[in-house]
C-alpha cells in the first residue's frame, strides 16, 4: 500500500512528555529526519509550512517526526519552564526515538534558532548527522535582543514611565529571573543560554549541510554573513550546499504562509544524494 501515514503521540520525557508527530511514507523508505523548531511565537507561525514540508518530505520517502520542545506547542510545561539543556536533551530524545524505530541514524531538519540547537546536538549525539538548515540564526544572541525589542515595542506604546530598552530589559531579567514577552514568559537560564549560543559545527564534523535561506527576489543569494560562515565551514572541509528560494519570511509573516520554492529545494538535495 503506497501513499503516507501520519502518527500522533506523546513521547515520555523527565519531566513529562513530548507531543510527536510522525509522518512517514508507508513503503520505500529512505531515510529519517528529526525537525527541531524555531523559538516562540516563529514556532506557530510556521507550523502549516512546515507541516506541508514534511509531507511533501514523506512522499520523497523520507520519514519526518516533528517534536514540540519542553514548554512548547502541545507539549508538557510552560514556555517558562524551559532550558537550552532541556531543550538540547529534547533534540537527543527525538534523535534515539526515531533511530530506534527505523535502525537508521536521522538527520536533523531544523529552522531559525532550531539551528542551533541542532549544530550543538551534533557534537552530543556521538554521531555526525546531517543537517538541513532553513534560514539558521547564526547568533542567539542578536537573536535574543530581536525578541526583547518585541516588549520594547509594546512599551513604548503604553505609558512613558514604562519606556524600555533591550539593556535595562536584560538587566531586569537577571535581577528578577523571568520577564513576560508577548506573551512569553522567559527565564533567565535560557536568555543566558541563547546568549552564549553560536552557529557552529564540532571540530571534524563530516556530515552533510543543506543550507537554506529566503531570498529576496530569482537568483538571489544567501545573506553575506551566511557566506562568511558557510566558507569558513568549507575551509574545514565540510560539505556545504547553499540556497536561496524567492518565498516568503513564513516564520514572520502577519498572515499563515507557505515556502513552496523552500519545500521543493529541499526535497531534491534529501533525494539527490543521502548518505
Amino acid at each position: 500500500m503506497g501513499g503516507i501515514a501520519t502518527e500522533a503521540f506523546f513521547l515520555s520525557a523527565d519531566p513529562g512528555y513530548r507531543f510527536c508527530l510522525l509522518t512517514a511514507p508507508r513503503a520505500d523508505m529512505r531515510g529519517a529526519l528529526l525537525y527541531v523548531h524555531p523559538f516562540a511565537e516563529e514556532m506557530n507561525k510556521s507550523r502549516r509550512a512546515v507541516a506541508v514540508a514534511a509531507r511533501a518530505l514523506a512522499e520523497n520517502g523520507w520519514a519526518v517526526l516533528q517534536l514540540d520542545l519542553l514548554g512548547c506547542g502541545d507539549s508538557s510545561g510552560d514556555f517558562g519552564d524551559a532550558s537550552w539543556a532541556a531543550w538540547l536533551d529534547d533534540v537527543a530524545r527525538g534523535y534515539r526515538w526515531l533511530e530506534t524505530r527505523f535502525g537508521l541514524p536521522p538527520a536533523l531538519w531544523s529552522l531559525r534558532l532550531g539551528c542551533l540547537l541542532a549544530t550543538q546536538s551534533a557534537a552530543r549525539l556521538g554521531a555526525e548527522p546531517q543537517l538541513i538548515l532553513w534560514q539558521p540564526v547564526l547568533s542567539g544572541r542578536l537573536h535574543l535582543t530581536q525578541f526583547l525589542r518585541l516588549k520594547v515595542a509594546g512599551d513604548a506604546l503604553g505609558d512613558v514611565a514604562a519606556r524600555s530598552d533591550t539593556k535595562s530589559l536584560r538587566e531586569q531579567l537577571a535581577r528578577t529571573g523571568t520577564l513576560e514577552v508577548a506573551g512569553y514568559e522567559l527565564a533567565a537560564p535560557l536568555a543566558e543560554a541563547m546568549d552564549a549560543a553560536e552557529l557552529d559545527l564540532p571540530a571534524g564534523y563530516r556530515g552533510r549541510v543543506g543550507w537554506y535561506e529566503i531570498g529576496a527576489s530569482p537568483g538571489a543569494t544567501v545573506a553575506p554573513a551566511s557566506q562568511t560562515k558557510i566558507a569558513a565551514w568549507r575551509e574545514r572541509g565540510i560539505a556545504v550546499e547553499a540556497v536561496a528560494v524567492d518565498d516568503p519570511p513564513f516564520w514572520a509573516t502577519q498572515e499563515i504562509a507557505e515556502c513552496p520554492e523552500l519545500v521543493r529545494a529541499t526535497a531534491r538535495l534529501r533525494t539527490a544524494a543521502p548518505a
